[in-house]
């Protein structure tokens, strides 16, 4: 509450409300403007030399710890990748030599092949899973290691082609026969005037796990590798699982150690410091969050910024209420200027829309009278020759021109109610009898275009107790509206249905092109049109608005672009004052 009374008495008056910025009843002065500028200058004044030192030492000082954190993220990242390729480098000589040191009969020899084995991992400590020995056709044929795989042809295997290729070959990470994550490191041993043979063992990835553990990171820190094309080869903490993609793009190369600043895919800024190892695919990476970085820069600033916050918050304040009160002042004088403008322009504009709707509908009226005593001239003289009495089409154009005649004058009457109280013309119809009245006047177009009109409305719905007029004046507003949005051999479906017991509810769907939902709350707003290029005024739907809402209804839209729209209508069936209520009010404002 105290809070919403300070808002209040430093909002100036002036600013919810539409500028006029020309016209006879633009502001003498720009309030706005004046406002603004006089808290901009007395701000300038107060604030920005507090402010600009406030920045410069907090900007120094966070680039400096920024730069400490890429600096410890980088030396942490050198010494992990000085440990692995220690690791892997190590394995790969050792398998070099075996290879040139023992012959293929020897190393094919599996009692020999396993001793082999059980010396290298006493010797390094574990980490060789198994060896083999694979011909030049890709068939392995010694095997020693937990796993069943003698005989086993890895000739299409695509670490085989490069070692075949580049002569010594290590691998990604990746499941294999095994179905285990786990590398390879082959080298190939060509023999003179003979063919070549590779010694291939397994290396468990635990091992890379356990180099990597031995770390240690601050700000939430995760470290793992990643091979060239950004797949995960050891565990992460926050970052997936080994073999899934990497989330965040791979860096590039660079043959140093690097550390760089990006944000991550749920929008948290990392630092990440990472290095190629050389001939390996493998990228050693360390990700921390910057926020755990610079938890203790944060908190340590955090009193400075409360005190600076408070100061600012005083000072803006001050000012705040001393300009909008002067202000205020002058902008109270200048709208009682405008108030009284006002006012002798709206009686004068009512008084003469008043008078320039009764011409109208007074010159309207009398072409209308005489179409009437023609047509019914007519159908008397229809009535007394034989050959047209027995023509019903005659008699029902006849009848068609009187109600259309009666339909303009109810119109006409309806510009008159403008200028002085008119009585409602209220009757009782059938609704279906209604929309097929509306529906003729549409039927040229409809057989043209090839639309199909279905109507469907149970003979059994009450009759309605309303303005007719208003009420073909709504539907015909839909109907051409359908029309206008829907292409050739399209449907338009007209039903109808009882809502409770006192409404019913007319749906107007069409299959045409459908409403962007983005202007589905805005389709009832005067002169607002999807059709402008093509001559739409936007008055359509909103004079069907304010004819339902006059009639006590309610209309509502539903539409999907590409697919159609619906129109509901929901109108009483019997009369009430609703429309009474609307022309008193009309009236008298």
């Amino acid at each position: 509450m105290f809070t919403k009374l300070i808002l209040n008495k430093l909002t100036p008056s002036f600013w919810g409300h539409a500028v006029e910025e020309s016209g006879p009843f633009k502001h003498m002065f720009n309030f706005r403007k004046i406002w603004k500028l006089t808290v901009f200058l007395m701000s300038v004044v107060s604030l920005l030399p507090l402010i600009i030192i406030t920045l410069i030492d907090y900007n120094y000082t966070q680039k400096s710890i920024e730069s400490e954190s890429l600096l410890m993220t980088a030396r942490t990242v050198s010494n992990a990748k000085r440990t692995l390729s220690f690791f892997i480098t190590e394995r790969k000589s050792a398998l070099d030599f075996l290879i040139h040191e023992n012959s293929f009969e020897s190393l094919n020899n599996e009692k020999h092949l396993s001793k082999i084995l059980y010396d290298l991992s006493k010797a390094f400590g574990g980490g060789f899973e198994d060896l083999g020995v694979i011909d030049a056709q890709g068939r392995q044929q010694a095997y020693v290691g937990p796993y069943n795989l003698k005989e086993k042809d890895y000739s299409s295997q695509p670490w085989f082609k490069k070692v075949v290729e580049n002569g010594i070959y290590i691998s990604d990470v990746f499941m294999g026969f095994r179905e285990v994550p786990h590398l390879v490191i082959a080298v190939k041993y060509e023999i003179l005037d003979g063919p070549f043979y590779i010694l291939r063992s397994s290396i468990n990835i635990s091992r890379f796990n356990d180099q990597l553990s031995q770390l240690e990171l601050s700000g939430r820190g995760d470290s793992f590798v990643i091979n060239h094309q950004g797949i995960i080869q050891t565990p992460t903490r926050y970052y997936g699982h080994v073999l899934e993609k990497f989330p965040i793009q791979v860096p590039e190369y660079s043959e140093k150690t690097e550390a760089i600043e990006i944000i991550d895919p749920q929008g948290n800024k990392v630092v990440i410091g990472y290095a190629y190892i050389s001939g390996t695919p493998f990228i050693i990476m360390v990700v921390k969050l910057k926020k755990e970085l610079m938890k203790p820069w944060n908190q340590t600033r955090l009193s400075l910024i409360g005190f600076l916050i408070v100061s600012i918050t005083i000072i803006m304040v001050v000012i705040l209420e001393v300009s909008t009160f002067l202000v205020n002042s002058l902008y109270i004088t200048d709208q009682k200027r405008l108030t009284n403008l006002h006012e002798i322009e709206y009686d004068s504009k009512m008084a003469s829309i008043g008078r320039l709707a009764a011409g109208i509908a007074h010159e309207i009226n009398n072409p209308l009278a005489i179409i009437n005593e023609k047509a019914g001239l007519i159908k008397d003289l229809f009535v007394y020759k034989k050959e047209y009495a027995n023509d019903p089409r005659l008699i029902a154009v006849v009848d068609s021109i009187i109600s259309s005649v009666e339909r303009c004058g109810v119109i006409t009457k309806r510009l008159l109610a403008f200028a002085r109280h008119a009585d409602v013309n209220i009757q009782v119809f059938h609704l279906k009898e209604l929309i097929n009245e509306v529906l003729g006047f549409t039927g040229k177009e409809a057989e043209y275009r090839s639309i199909c009109v279905k109507v469907d409305i149970p003979e059994d719905i009450p009759s309605i107790e309303s303005d007719k007029g208003k009420m073909q004046q709504i539907f015909l507003n839909l109907v051409n509206n359908a029309f206008a949005a829907m292409s050739t051999d399209e449907c338009l479906n007209i039903s109808a249905r009882l809502d409770e017991k006192d409404f019913i509810v007319v749906s107007v769907a069409d299959e045409g092109c459908g409403i962007p939902e983005s202007d589905l709350d805005r389709v009832f707003e005067p002169f607002f049109s999807t059709k402008a290029q093509k001559g739409g005024t936007g008055l359509g739907l909103s004079i069907t608005y304010n004819l339902v809402n006059e009639l006590g209804g309610r209309i509502e839209v539903q539409s999907e672009q590409g697919k159609g729209t619906t129109f509901l209508v929901t109108l009483p069936l019997k009369k009430n004052n609703t429309e009474e209520k609307s022309v008193e009010n009309t009236t008298s404002g």
